[in-house]
């Protein structure tokens, strides 16, 4: 389940086509690519927390432009590594860390009235951390070759969710619009976490009768996950 409809996504990544046929005529590595929106990103959060909510907005916004374009260069490249996709991965957690760090700072330097102060950050840590545990629970998941990409709320419900309408209204009265949708991503990343869990836990139930069907091949590293429990890693 994804609240942007598939066919907006699609209609948006068909207009990206002619920037990804420049940028690998130019031979720009998805690497690069990849870097410079993390840069972005933690300009994002430098923006929000220095009170440029607006340009905080745009900035995020940019990122998760950038934060596609890497991905379409790399396989129309024939470029998509193992490497490409963890720096990928890290710098994402890298990135959304300073953007959700930025606007707790944002809070505490009286972003909302002083009563709100506690409350406001609470919710923002709640945000980053619902935050990171998706991504963490997909990765996990794909790292023992489980498919793992439902939920309420992926990265670019989380874009477009905090960076169009801070770009349009800032932090609103007294900080309270940016708060509202800080609770709200912090809210449907919680509810994502636990829908991740409960579908991996359903797929390697199956895993006994329906290993084909259901999650491909039994590597391994699954076997022995499933059979002896984790192997210590992440």
């Amino acid at each position: 389940m994804s609240l942007i409809p598939r066919s907006l996504k699609r209609g948006f990544e068909a207009s990206l086509t002619p920037l990804v046929d420049v940028l690998i005529a130019r031979k720009v590595s998805p690497n690069t690519i990849t870097g410079i929106g993390t840069l972005v990103l933690v300009g994002a959060g430098v923006a929000y927390g220095s009170g440029a909510v607006r340009i905080g907005g745009l900035l995020l916004l940019v990122s998760g432009v950038l934060d596609m374009l890497d991905g379409r260069i790399a396989r129309a490249r024939g470029e998509t590594t193992a490497f490409g996709a963890f720096l990928d991965s890290t710098l994402d957690r890298i990135g959304e860390s300073a953007l959700l760090g930025g606007i707790t700072v944002y809070f505490m330097r009286g972003g909302v009235p002083v009563a709100w102060e506690v409350p406001a950050v609470v919710v923002a840590l709640i945000a980053l951390s619902a935050g990171l545990t998706v991504s963490y629970a997909r990765a996990r998941a794909e790292g023992l070759q489980l498919e793992c990409k439902v939920g309420l709320t992926q990265r670019a419900e989380r874009i477009l969710g905090l960076g169009v309408p801070a770009l349009f209204f800032g932090a609103g009265p007294n900080g309270f619009l940016l708060l509202t949708l800080v609770a709200i991503l912090a809210a449907t990343g919680s509810i994502t976490v636990w829908q991740r869990i409960a579908h991996v836990h359903r797929i390697t139930r199956a895993v006994p009768s329906r290993r084909v069907t259901r999650i491909g091949r039994v590597t391994p590293k699954l076997a022995q996950y499933l059979g002896k429990g984790p192997s210590g890693d992440g």
